[in-house]
């Protein structure tokens, strides 16, 4: 039997997403189900029974719209590899029809592997000293990721100290001799500039060498200058890292990699005493390995996926003139800004009036499975393992998608799966921009999404400012149950917009900005569409491993209805757990568990360090476990924030209560892999 929460007013998972709409049969004759099969090996011109199986997903996607409209259809993948050459598009065709299902699954005993990589094989000694092989690849071919024996490789590189390099508007100027080979003899065609801040990490590709300079692309280099936590000047520089890494000049140390896509060569050091033939080394050639994308109009329906492996895709944005300018869990800035300021270094690197007018127009990373425009999809003891961002993104912005539709999903289902060794996060669910927080046709709403008992472990190991489950404007998300471990940053991350989105705007940025409604923004008379979301009973340990901003579990902005709860946090490296960051209001944090003597149990956002304003009030803390008496913010009747009932626990004995929420977070035994 499951465990019920223990939710005032709440009966069970249905109340909570109790606006979830069901399944209409109209079908007027039950006529039996027709189930399909393929095979690695099967024939495209067989029937397509499980006896004379298809080859490929295109031919048994034909056959499923040939039956969808009367039957409830099933596709069995045999096991073995299904190796894409394009992204597999389902569309409104493809779904249940007329009340129907359609169920893509592995064959009993099956473990299918949808993959977007090449196999790479053929290497020969290159510079025997060094111990680098190289091995032929198709010319034009180009990934940021490599996986060596079913691990994330890295790309070549070598970390600089800060106090090395001068910034300056052109890109960094080599200040320290022992770094001068970099501009002299170390060839820069692909090289990048990588940081990582206090909650960012950002890419700058390299131009040119002007002497000891080296010149970055804009307008990366730009937008890598301005707004928050920069590559320049970061919050708390102690923390931070700087690389240039990308360059086959680079390449020194063992399980490294180098890619010269013009050439048609790819340069690797396997580990030491390790013959490359023996190695399983995977080069992915797509970005996105498959799209779930209908219409407004007509949405994809009634689609599931179960028991499928996705693997192997790699976003190629950061590689472009537009690097990596990220701002925070993905979201980042592209193209040339308005009115830019002329040295934003000196005046914009703590956020400026020209940077919070491009708030609006933020972009989201393309996952590599997508999911918009759509109805009633699940995904079922599925593996999203080696993939290169974001392995699923649901209703993201329509920039963000293979099909150019953002947004609209609704009863979407997360279920039993597992996702590991991903250079991304592992969810993303929801959009950043305006249609995203107030939709100008109600049919855009991201609505009833459910993310429970997924193992989540291993993800965001690139792009390591990704949350491994962000959900940001998503009316009645659940995320329940989940096994969060060893991320870099946030386990779950909900809302977004630091309550500039709320009614009434954030009077924080509207006081020190000197007026927030300014071209690119607007202060809006109604909430956003965050609101109603329940985080519940997931554990989370080993998070936070390399930012310090941020909490095990976060919120942004206004959220009415929305309950944390019965969650066990522990191993949290002395950082944040439960964190309400700013505008966040009306949000109840009860029944959790946190683990972590050294770290602030609990945070909210109330006040700027010049403007004492009330930005995130109206939150309760009841009834909650800690060894920890560490809190931030102000928990106070001013702010109306309070703490009721609370448990701080001195000498290491959990009470009965306690320990039952420790034993019952995470995944639940029905959905144990």
């Amino acid at each position: 039997m499951k465990r019920a929460f223990h939710i005032p007013g709440l009966i069970g998972l249905a109340a909570i997403v109790g606006f979830a709409s069901p399944r209409v049969i109209i079908a007027q004759h039950q006529l039996p189900p027709v189930t399909f099969a393929i095979s690695p090996t099967g024939d495209d011109s067989a029937a397509g029974d499980p006896g004379h199986p298809f080859r490929t997903l295109e031919r048994a996607q034909q056959a499923v719209r040939s039956h969808n409209s009367a039957h409830d259809v099933t596709v069995q993948l045999g096991d073995g590899t299904y190796t894409l050459i394009k992204p597999l598009l389902f569309r409104a065709l493809d779904g249940g029809r007329n009340g129907h299902r359609v169920l893509w699954e592995a064959a009993p005993g099956a473990h299918p592997v949808l993959s977007g990589a090449m196999l790479v094989t053929g290497w020969t000694i290159f510079d025997k000293q060094k111990k680098i092989y190289v091995a032929d690849t198709p010319r034009g071919v180009d990934t940021r990721q490599l996986w060596v024996n079913d691990h994330l490789a890295s790309v070549a590189s070598i970390e600089m100290p800060r106090a090395a390099v001068e910034f300056t508007r052109r890109g960094i100027t080599i200040k320290d001799a022992k770094y001068d080979y970099l501009t002299a003899s170390v060839q820069t065609q692909r090289m990048e500039l990588v940081a990582t801040g206090f909650f960012t990490k950002r890419i700058a590709p390299v131009q040119s060498v002007s002497g000891h300079t080296l010149v970055m692309k804009q307008p990366a280099w730009d937008n890598n200058l301005w707004g928050y936590d920069t590559i320049e000047k970061p919050y708390h520089p102690e923390l931070s890292h700087l690389y240039l890494a990308n360059s086959l000049g680079l390449l020194s140390k063992p399980d490294e990699w180098y890619l010269d896509p013009a050439k048609g060569k790819l340069y690797l050091r396997p580990p030491d005493g390790i013959d490359p033939a023996s190695l399983n080394v995977e080069l992915p050639r797509l970005s996105v390995l498959m799209s779930v994308g209908g219409t407004l109009v007509l949405p994809v329906r009634d689609l599931a996926f179960r028991g499928i492996r996705f693997s192997y895709t790699t976003w190629l944005g950061p590689s472009t003139n537009q690097g990596y300018a990220s701002q925070q869990s993905g979201s980042f800035l592209t193209g040339v800004a308005r009115d830019y300021p002329a040295d934003p270094i000196a005046t914009c690197a703590q956020g400026c009036p020209a940077f919070e007018s491009m708030r609006n127009q933020w972009s989201q990373m393309a996952a590599a499975v997508q999911v918009s425009a759509a109805e009633r999809i699940t995904f079922r003891d599925d593996v999203f393992a080696h993939l290169g961002q974001y392995a699923l993104g649901i209703g993201n912005d329509a920039d963000a998608m293979f099909t150019g539709i953002g947004l609209s999903t609704g009863d979407v289902e997360v279920t039993g799966n597992e996702f590991i060794d991903d250079a991304g996060g592992a969810i993303l669910a929801g959009g950043v921009r305006r249609d995203a927080h107030h939709p100008r046709d109600p049919r855009q709403t991201n609505r009833a999404l459910i993310v429970r008992s997924n193992r989540i472990s291993h993800v965001s190991e690139d792009y390591a400012d990704n949350s491994a489950i962000l959900s940001t404007y998503v009316l009645g998300a659940a995320i329940l149950h989940n096994d969060i471990s060893f991320v870099p940053y946030d386990a779950i991350d909900i809302g977004y917009g630091w309550g500039m989105h709320d009614a009434g705007g954030n009077l924080n940025y509207r006081y020190r900005m000197h007026g927030y409604d300014f071209p690119g923004n607007l202060v809006y008379d109604t909430p956003t569409t965050h609101r109603d979301v329940v985080v519940a009973s997931n554990r989370i340990h080993e998070a936070k491993l390399l930012f310090h901003d941020g909490g095990a579990i976060y919120n942004l902005s206004a959220s009415p209805g929305t309950l944390i709860t019965e969650n066990y946090i522990y191993e949290n490296h002395g950082q944040i757990a439960l964190y309400l960051d700013e505008g966040s209001r009306y949000i109840t944090v009860s029944k959790n568990v946190v683990q972590d003597s050294t770290g602030e149990w609990l945070n909210v956002n109330t006040v700027h360090s010049i403007y004492p304003l009330r930005i995130s009030p109206d939150n309760s803390a009841i009834d909650n476990w800690h060894d920890s008496s560490k809190t931030g913010g102000l928990w106070t009747n001013y702010q109306n924030n309070l703490i009721l009932d609370d448990h701080l626990i001195t000498n290491g004995h959990w009470p009965s209560e306690a320990q039952e929420i420790m034993k019952n977070a995470g995944i639940e035994s029905s959905a144990a892999h």
